[in-house]
């Protein structure tokens, strides 16, 4: 393979937008000039002041909104993004003992925590090769652990509430930071589903979000009430009291909610849910039939049911060198397409959140046939 990196790909061959990064995710421009029209009145605002707490009411009821909640489901927000949520869950959503499906780098996250949280029993972990997925147990648990989208290998699963449970109360909690509002799923089969602004939400980080069943909340509040320590900054019941109020319980950044507010209400007003995620549907699915088809390339799922609609991770074959391939493509304006390095393959990933234009998507490939050929 040659190793030149001074290949110009051709202006009419390139996205109009190279933005495909898996997180921080494109945002939109609309939304930034949005975002400028409104500083002075918004950004530098307290936020127990009206201006922030209508901005923060106007995304709880977005959300609820977008993945059609029951009326008796609560939004809840906090600084840190799900990183923090975890450890927040190992203080105030599992109870004693919780199992968790383990199928790459961060669905491994949160089974880490709750391994090294001392107040809790050692946590049953499920785990399955990268590019695959493994199936939950029924068990004694009290809480059950699902990723329903596996943002460094481009893995999703179905969400579904685990039968047989030994344990009548356990809830199921759901880590969808990159696939929320790109990914259909059922409430009835979930109790918690929490996940960061930064990707289908085409904000920036700083925030998790979690929509809570009332079984979810009931766990919240029987924690609080057990007298277990819990940091403040940790603590969900402080979460779940300031959220009633429309706001958070230390200053948030200001840009991510107004980003994450612009974002719902443009899916909303686009047709909710089932628009968003057929958007990133079609971008994936031409990703995914280019690399089917390609002599140098092929997805690195291999079981159809198993491959992530807002992600997409592309194996190629090992003459072309995924390393220089990315940089040339940075050199010419596309952005962050580069694998997960720690699952350390020859492979690139394409986010295909709803802000991306499935245009560009089909430019993307474009563009990187004119690489390969110039390349090879």
């Amino acid at each position: 393979m040659a190793t030149n990196k001074s290949i110009q790909i051709p202006d009419e061959l390139l996205p109009n937008d190279g933005r495909f990064g898996s997180g921080p995710s494109l945002v939109r421009g609309e939304a930034v000039n949005s975002l400028s029209t409104v500083s002075k009145n918004y950004l530098g605002t307290s936020h127990r002041q009206s201006a922030v707490k209508e901005m923060v009411l106007r995304l709880q009821e977005g959300i609820a909104s977008l993945f059609e909640l029951p009326n008796d489901w609560e939004i809840l927000l906090g600084n840190g993004g799900a990183t923090l949520f975890w450890d927040a869950a190992t203080f105030g959503l599992i109870r004693a003992k919780s199992q968790h499906l383990v199928f790459g780098e961060f669905s491994s996250k949160f089974s880490q925590a709750s391994m090294n949280a001392p107040h809790l029993s050692t946590p049953e972990i499920i785990s399955s090769e990268y590019g695959s997925a493994p199936s939950p147990t029924p068990s004694d648990v009290d809480l059950y652990a699902l990723t329903q989208n596996e943002t460094s290998t481009g893995v999703s699963i179905p969400l579904k509430r685990p039968e047989g449970s030994s344990t009548d109360d356990a809830i199921v909690a759901v880590d969808a930071t990159s696939a929320a509002g790109g990914m259909l799923w059922d409430p009835e089969e979930v109790d918690c589903y929490y996940f960061s602004p930064q990707k289908s939400f085409a904000s920036d980080g700083g925030l998790w979000i979690a929509a809570c069943s009332p079984a979810a909340i009931d766990r919240i509040n029987e924690i609080s009430n057990s007298g277990r320590w819990v940091p403040a900054a940790l603590d969900l019941k402080i979460a779940l009291d300031n959220s009633r109020k429309n706001q958070t319980y230390n200053t948030p950044a200001l840009s991510t909610i107004f980003l994450t507010v612009h974002q719902i209400e443009w899916m909303n007003g686009q047709g909710g849910l089932k628009w968003a995620s057929s958007r990133s549907d079609e971008s994936s699915t031409h990703l995914y039939d280019w690399a089917e088809s390609h002599q140098y390339a092929k997805p690195f799922v291999n079981d159809t049911d198993l491959r992530s609609p807002v992600v997409v991770t592309i194996d190629l074959d090992e003459g072309v060198s995924a390393d220089t391939l990315v940089s040339i493509c940075r050199e010419n304006g596309i952005l962050d397409i580069g694998g997960y390095r720690k699952i350390g393959r020859n492979q690139i990933r394409v986010a295909t959140f709803p802000a991306i234009e499935p245009d560009d998507i089909r430019a993307l490939t474009r563009s990187i046939d004119y690489l390969l050929e110039s390349l090879l």
